[in-house]
């Protein structure tokens, strides 16, 4: 049997086994360590240690632009922790993580993945995230949940396109960071070029812990900084896994080039880390003023955990993942200097005390089991076959069983404590965002700790307090109809959509009013061709899709008030309601763009409540149907002036008046369409940079910047979404396969007169 194929079948048999315990584990292990003596000795289980102390446990994500080696990382993870007998790899379809065949077939990561493990007393619950822009709704909902990132680059290309986006999702959650230089054995790895790029393009400030020895294919290991010892992995065969490596103190016999650039990258982190903390400057000044050398590595350490727990500073470290190199200091610096869950300070962890609250922050559906649902748990403890109270359904539910995640295979437990990521299994009204706690009449009793809280408790309402924040839903930018082969397959599509809408909240689904198709929007073509198959897959339902079509927007130009009277009897009910409203442009730059909602302070004192909100269900319903192609208004700002009402007027009616009003004011205030542009970065040669630009030219591109990154040239540039279609095979017949590219969405921007009437033209039939 190859090598290969043997290293394959060992994991298979494992990962089978991996979460089974007692004389059975044991019995196998005896079993497999007689046919192959190669593998370690031990696998250890997850029922090691169920509910370690909160102040051991780190939740965390691998972040990064796609193809930087979050999943090779990861792996690396399992393997050095103990957990797998073989290291996976991507190109090979074997990784832990990434068990979807999508994800093997195309070698990237598509959905978020839990794992479980333990590194040096401490437990790991570590999430591996996508990294193409298409499903990065699977970040934002991870990074809701974590205590702390690893943000994984490539050292030859620093930070790229994808890696802001995350970046700026960890920022909005306030999520402490640790940045992996991962690569460092390619031969244009730039230590300098990556530390740089991280401090330009992602405004932080990067805390060099480690620098390499030597560079490209000699890159052997690292120094650490802190402790000055010389960390070197010396693979003995291609074969070599990395487990054993040698560290020891540097010395004079070491090479003076390396000695100098240690003496001097120590010194400037030191000076870096009394600037960004207090206690440590003031330990220098009054104990080594004299001699920074002496400063004791355990006392550094100490002062970068509170740099990066206070988020003024990132800890960089580096290696190669996929050569075994420098992944268990890594190991050590997540326990070393990113939090614990009691570290982050959650009002809802006062106010629940001892009493369980959670936060459902992803779906997944089993054949055999129905909806599993990934929890963190904030306070309290979760049993098994205890019913349980969604806060945002006002439900009650039965949770049958809870497991320890491991990627496609579990662990059932008997119980989970606070700071723990769980899998529940019976809650199927659950969606995610829904807080769950045990009871209503621990929420109430929540609610009455946070109104008589001194902080913000009483100025907000009382399910303000109360509840997690869910996840921000991005909207989807391209659409396209989905048929079923035959009719009888319609109710079997219907249910597979609604079990995909619950594991992914960016997917839409809707049914157009008048032509009664099924329309299925997300957030690229990756993205509906992985949903397209999925479907196939999974439910066995040979679906077809319509032609792929972008996503339009619409604003207004100008600012218009008008009045509109609706005069209706019904029966022996007459209904007349009069609106006077106003409706203006506003200028906003944002992506989503946002519509806003006022009343005249006069009105809004008069109003009854069942009428405003009839009112603002109209002016709503009507933000759906722009006044040119009928696609969804923003940037716009409605004024309501009056509403007079005569009685007996029933709410539907008002609602009906206001939005033909608002319909009226929109058409009146002349149509403009917005495309999405995106940002989109790409990687070439420089032999190839011109035809790369003429096809830029032809697709309405704007080029921002040109870059030199080492031997390749980096083309920054805006270009519409629509001229985006099949890119990526047309980038590799021009460049005969030597290019690389990522896209990232940047706005909604206004189409001009020429374009508009040119996309009005080609879409007349469907008008």
């Amino acid at each position: 049997m190859p090598g290969r194929a043997l290293q394959t079948f060992s994991r298979m048999m494992w990962g089978r086994n991996l979460l089974t315990a007692g004389l059975q584990r044991c019995r196998l292990s005896c079993h497999l360590n007689r046919h192959y003596s190669f593998l370690p000795d031990e696998i250890k289980s997850l029922r090691a240690v169920v509910n370690p102390d909160i102040s051991k446990i780190r939740n965390i994500g691998i972040m990064a632009h796609i193809d930087a080696g979050k999943t090779t990382t990861t792996e690396r993870m399992l393997y050095y922790s103990g957990y797998t007998r073989a290291l996976g790899d991507v190109d090979d379809g074997d990784t832990v993580t990434d068990f979807m065949a999508q994800e093997r077939e195309r070698g990237i990561t598509i959905q978020s993945a839990a794992v479980t493990f333990d590194w040096k007393s401490h437990r790991i619950n570590l999430i591996d995230t996508p990294g193409h822009v298409d499903f990065t709704l699977e970040v934002e909902r991870a990074l809701r949940v974590l205590d702390g990132a690893v943000a994984v680059f490539d050292a030859s290309a620093g930070v790229e396109a994808q890696t802001l986006t995350v970046w700026r999702q960890a920022e909005k959650h306030h999520v402490p960071c640790v940045c992996f230089l991962n690569k460092m054995d390619k031969p244009a790895a730039n230590l300098s070029f990556s530390i740089e790029s991280i401090r330009e393009k992602l405004k932080a400030n990067p805390v060099l812990l480690q620098i390499p020895v030597g560079s490209g294919k000699n890159f052997t290991g690292v120094v650490d900084l802190l402790t000055s010892q010389k960390l070197i992995w010396k693979p003995k065969s291609v074969t070599e896994d990395g487990r054993v490596f040698e560290a020891k103190a540097l010395d004079q016999s070491d090479d003076p080039d390396l000695l100098q650039e240690v003496s001097e990258a120590r010194t400037a982190l030191i000076e870096q880390v009394a600037d960004l903390d207090d206690e440590f400057a003031e330990l220098l000044l009054t104990s080594f003023s004299d001699n920074f050398d002496g400063v004791p590595s355990i006392k550094l350490q100490e002062a970068v955990r509170r740099v990066t727990l206070a988020r003024r500073g990132v800890p960089v470290l580096c290696g190669s993942s996929l050569r075994n190199k420098g992944v268990q200091p890594l190991l050590d610096a997540i326990t070393a200097y990113l939090p614990a869950p009691n570290e982050r300070h959650h009002d809802l962890v006062r106010w629940y005390k001892d009493d369980l609250c959670a936060l459902a922050f992803k779906v997944l559906h089993d054949k055999q089991r129905g909806p599993l649902v990934f929890l963190r748990i904030y306070s309290g403890t979760l049993k098994p076959q205890t019913a349980v109270h969604n806060i945002n359904r006002n439900s009650t539910e039965r949770m049958s069983r809870l497991l320890v995640p491991f990627a496609d295979q579990n662990v059932e437990i008997p119980s989970i404590s606070a700071g723990n990521i769980a899998l529940t299994v019976g809650l199927k009204q659950t969606v995610t965002g829904d807080t769950i706690v045990s009871s209503k009449a621990s929420a109430a009793a929540a609610a009455r700790r946070a109104q008589n809280d001194s902080g913000a408790g009483k100025k907000r309402g009382e399910h303000a307090n109360i509840i997690l924040s869910g996840v921000e839903v991005p909207d989807p930018v391209f659409f396209c109809t989905i048929e079923p082969p035959t009719m009888a397959k319609q109710a079997d599509l219907e249910n597979a959509l609604n079990c995909l809408q619950r594991e992914d909240p960016s997917l839409k689904v809707r049914v157009d009013p008048d032509s009664g198709q099924t329309i299925l929007c997300g957030m690229g073509e990756l993205h509906i061709e992985i949903i397209h198959d999925r479907i196939r897959r999974e439910y066995g339902i040979e679906t077809h899709l319509g032609p792929l079509q972008v996503a339009y927007r619409e604003t207004i130009l100008h600012e218009v008030s008008t009045t509109d009277t609706l005069d209706r009897t019904v029966g022996e009910r007459r209904h007349v309601v009069t609106v006077e409203l106003a409706v203006r442009p506003v200028d906003v730059t944002s992506v989503g763009g946002h519509c806003e909602l006022a009343f005249t302070e006069q009105l809004e004192a008069q109003l009854q409540p069942g009428i405003k909100e009839a009112v603002e269900n109209g002016v709503h319903s009507s933000y759906l149907h722009g006044p040119v192609l009928g696609c969804p208004v923003q940037n716009v700002s409605t004024l309501i002036q009056s509403v007079t009402v005569e009685p007996g007027t029933s709410v539907a009616m008002v609602s009906a008046c206001v939005s033909r009003c608002m319909l009226k004011a929109l058409r009146l205030a002349g149509g403009q369409v917005l495309e999405p542009v995106m940002s989109l970065e790409v990687t070439v040669g420089e032999e190839h940079l011109s035809s790369v630009l003429g096809d830029l030219a032809q697709r309405r591109g704007t080029v921002r910047d040109i870059q030199s990154r080492h031997d390749n040239k980096v083309l920054l540039a805006t270009v519409p979404l629509a001229e985006m279609m099949g890119y990526s095979t047309v980038l590799r017949t021009v460049t005969s396969g030597n290019a690389t590219f990522s896209l990232e969405l940047d706005a909604y921007e206004a189409m001009n007169s020429q374009e508009q009437n040119t996309l009005l033209k080609r879409m007349g039939g469907l008008l």
